[in-house]
Parts: C-alpha cells; sequence; structure tokens
C-alpha cells in the first residue's frame, strides 16, 4: 500500500445497483450493478477547511485538499462536515485520516498510485483547468458527474457514466 492509513483504505468503493428499463422488473435479467469509489473530493470549497478548529487541514494552491497530523486534535469536526464521508477518524492513533491523492508522487511529476494500480483502468489523473487534457477529454466525452452538487463543494473528482452491460 502507497500509504498506510489505520482505519483502512482511503478509497472505499461502493457497489451499487438497480434496475434495468429494457427488461421486466424484479428478476434477473432486470439487473445492473456497478462500482463507485469514494475518495476525498479534493473540493474547491472543502466545508472540513472551514470547521477545522487547529486549521490542520489546508488547501495547496493545485487545489489538492491536506491534512497535517502534526496539528490535528481529533476532534472529528472535519469528519461531520464532510458531505462524502471521505475523512476517517483512527482510534488507533486518536487522529483523522484522509487521502491526500498521493501529494508526494504528484509532487515527483507521477500520478497518484490509485490511478497506476487500478488494474480496470478506471481511475485517470490530470488537468481539470486544461480543456485540452486528457482528462478534460474523457469528462467532456463521457459526459462525467460529480456526486451531490447540491452540497455546494464542487469537488474535482469526476465519474464516468457506467456503461450499459453486454447481453449475453
Amino acid at each position: 500500500m502507497e500509504n498506510s492509513p489505520t482505519v483502512g483504505p482511503w478509497i472505499r468503493v461502493e457497489t451499487v445497483g438497480g434496475e434495468r428499463k429494457d427488461t421486466p422488473a424484479g428478476h434477473y435479467p432486470n439487473l445492473r450493478m456497478a462500482f463507485l469509489p469514494r475518495l476525498c473530493m479534493h473540493c474547491t470549497h472543502p466545508p472540513c477547511i472551514e470547521v477545522c478548529p487547529t486549521e490542520a487541514i489546508w488547501k495547496r494552491e493545485d487545489g489538492l485538499v491536506l491534512l497535517d497530523e502534526g496539528k490535528c486534535d481529533g476532534c472529528q469536526a472535519c469528519v461531520e462536515a464532510c458531505p462524502y464521508g471521505a475523512i476517517l477518524y483512527s482510534p488507533k492513533t486518536g487522529l483523522v485520516e484522509k487521502c491526500d491523492l498521493c501529494c508526494h508522487r504528484i509532487d515527483l511529476g507521477l500520478e497518484p498510485f490509485c490511478v497506476v494500480c487500478c488494474e480496470g483502468q478506471a481511475i485517470h489523473f490530470g488537468d481539470l483547468d486544461d480543456p485540452t487534457s486528457q482528462v478534460s477529454k474523457l469528462i467532456a466525452a463521457k459526459g462525467a458527474f460529480t456526486l451531490m452538487p447540491e452540497a455546494g463543494t464542487t469537488p474535482s473528482i469526476y465519474y464516468c457514466p457506467p456503461r450499459e452491460p453486454r447481453r449475453l
């Protein structure tokens, strides 16, 4: 593991499902399933920063929302403030933990480790401010969306809609 969280992986993957519209309801093959990775959204307007009394959570110029564990007092205000459930409290350390998008790798010109190790090549990384970047083109082409736009956080993590399953 690239980082060593004490409370489990910082990227949790939820299984989501529902009924397909092209078959009768209630039984096979009227099923569909997709996987939804959940991680820190590195928001433009992160509520976790606003509530942190020790200023342990901060935002870099490049948009990454980071945690300074040396300043964290474990109050968990940020855990409550994050609408995505992306900040986790560790009873082992008495501190909170969150994804930092492998900022140490980004600083070296490398991609975050989740991008490198994703076997399905479903995670991409790039410059959202550059409309000609590969990731910006992918977002536009696939009709990507952010989670919970009503929260007003303006996340930097986008999701492409799942493809329709192949018929066997």
